[in-house]
């Protein structure tokens, strides 16, 4: 098996099924063949980013973190505002709440994560060294990823683009999640 991507069609001509990258021909749909291939480049994209977000927390200096684990720290240090476990797992997009309770729990018994029980609520906010563990890792982020990238205005318009259509296709795909389980 050759490691070489399938070619794509140059822009000015249409793709026919044999000249698409996809990873199951059999999905591929007359309505939007295209899907398929973002969906190849998503599965792949979405492995790399797992990779890089353990890679970069290595490199930071905490080598056991799992993909959900960086992502609970990140999110529970942004703006340094405490935040419940449903809100966490709301802006995650993670339905299983276990997922992110195990997540904190592991990351507090590491001593970058503390609670806070007000009232009935929970609320979830970063330790000083949890803090400073984001900011190991954004450096390590500035000097490891960042460089691949220009900063151009139109090399930024586009990934904003792009970030805008991820959110749009997440709610699509959440959608037809919800047909399915009742299909």
């Amino acid at each position: 098996m050759s490691a070489h991507p399938i070619p794509v069609a140059p822009a000015s001509a249409p793709a026919n099924d044999s000249q698409r990258i996809v990873t199951s021909a059999h999905l591929v749909s007359d309505k939007s063949p295209e899907l398929s291939e973002f969906e190849f480049g998503l599965i792949i994209a979405t492995h790399a980013f797992n990779r890089w977000l353990t890679r970069c927390m290595g490199a930071a200096g905490v080598k056991d973190m799992t993909t959900v684990d960086v992502l609970v720290l990140h999110h529970t240090n942004h703006r340094a505002m405490e935040k419940r476990l449903a809100d966490i797992c709301f802006v995650l997009n993670i339905e299983d709440t276990h997922v992110v309770s195990y997540a904190l729990k592991k990351l507090m018994a590491a001593g970058y994560v503390r609670s806070q029980k007000k009232g009935k609520e929970v609320f979830f906010s970063t330790t000083e060294a949890g803090a400073a563990l984001c900011m190991r890792y954004r450096e390590v982020r500035e000097a490891c990823l960042m460089p691949g990238f220009s900063g151009a205005a139109e090399e930024n318009r586009q990934l904003g683009d792009f970030a805008k259509l991820l959110r749009t296709l997440s709610g699509r795909y959440d959608q037809a999640a919800r047909a399915a389980t009742s299909y």
